[in-house]
């Protein structure tokens, strides 16, 4: 049996994209021969690698298999790399790097720009997802680096507490909610969740996540605008179109400009803590080591 390397990441690009054609563009190779390379694998073993539908493709168990050694032999080769790296020039390092909703627009851009202008050798794929599937994707080796809510199982993993992600509710002072609730600090979610939203627009893990706690509740949120930032969430908010569920940072951001009122959510789930994740932080090349520290120490906050 002989794979080289350019097999193995072609397939963990397969893997992780879910698609023969995006792992062939992100290996640099066309989509035949890359497709040609899948078959000489199977061939080679003598049993499917992928199960091949109309939404893409899904490592079988051999899949699953040859899928944890490429991705240590990968990393092998990165640290590797890193180790050489002040020996040679035009090394590069390459990071994926998974985190949720309010990771992603509250302070990570911070962070990440901090840490590449440093590293300009490094590369970073950013993905937005639920911490759930961050949390699995990490168990098969499918990420580096994950940000997840604590609420998730992480057995498993290595975490450490990054920071408190709250969330709360935003509306504008004249709406009638902030009328009914008067003086109470805190609310609870199935109180509200007949109301008009405010939410992001796309995919967003976070409204997924707001909308798995309506669905429990036997309810279905109604969403009257959606937009791209919590920072245009506050504004449609502040001019009574609707009620919002955002981070208390984002909130404490836009209060000022905004002028909406911030009401705590009394539901468990709405107070949550921010872990760093990873399989095993030793395992990690050198670069990534140094970016889990970056945000384990907070430095970029200062820059």
């Amino acid at each position: 049996m002989r794979y080289d390397l350019t097999d193995l990441k072609l397939f963990l690009r397969v893997a992780e994209t879910g698609s023969i054609t995006a792992g062939a563009e992100q290996t640099h190779l066309a989509l035949a021969s890359a497709s040609a390379r899948i078959r000489g694998m199977e061939d080679t073993l003598g049993v499917p690698l992928l199960v091949r539908g109309r939404r893409g493709v899904e490592p079988t168990a051999a899949g699953r298999t040859l899928l944890h050694h490429a991705r240590a032999i990968t990393q092998q080769m990165e640290r590797m790399r890193a180790d050489l790296g002040e020996y040679a020039t035009g090394l590069k390092g390459h990071i994926r790097l998974l985190c949720n909703t309010s990771a992603l627009t509250e302070y990570l851009p911070d962070a990440l720009a901090d840490f590449m202008a440093k590293h300009p050798q490094v590369n970073i794929d950013l993905e937005e997802r639920l911490s759930r599937e961050i949390v699995q994707a990490l168990r098969n080796d499918l990420a580096d680096i994950g940000i997840i809510s604590d609420a998730v199982d992480n057995s498993g993993l290595e975490t450490a507490l990054l920071r408190k992600d709250r969330l709360v509710l935003v509306m504008a002072p004249g709406h009638p909610l902030a009328r009914r609730v008067g003086r109470r600090t805190s609310v609870a979610f199935g109180d509200v969740v007949d109301e008009e939203f405010i939410g992001l627009a796309g995919d967003s893990a976070l409204q997924q996540h707001i909308g798995e706690h309506a669905t429990r509740l036997g309810a279905r949120l109604r969403y009257r605008v959606r937009v791209r930032s919590f920072d245009a969430v506050c504004r449609m908010v502040a001019v009574g179109n609707g009620i919002a569920v955002v981070p208390e940072s984002a909130a404490q951001r836009s209060r000022d400009a905004s002028a909406v009122k911030v009401l705590g959510l009394s539901d468990s789930w709405a107070n949550r803590q921010q872990l760093l994740a990873t399989r095993s932080y030793a395992a990690l090349p050198g670069y990534a080591k140094e970016l889990v520290d970056t945000l384990r120490t907070g430095d970029w906050k200062a820059a």
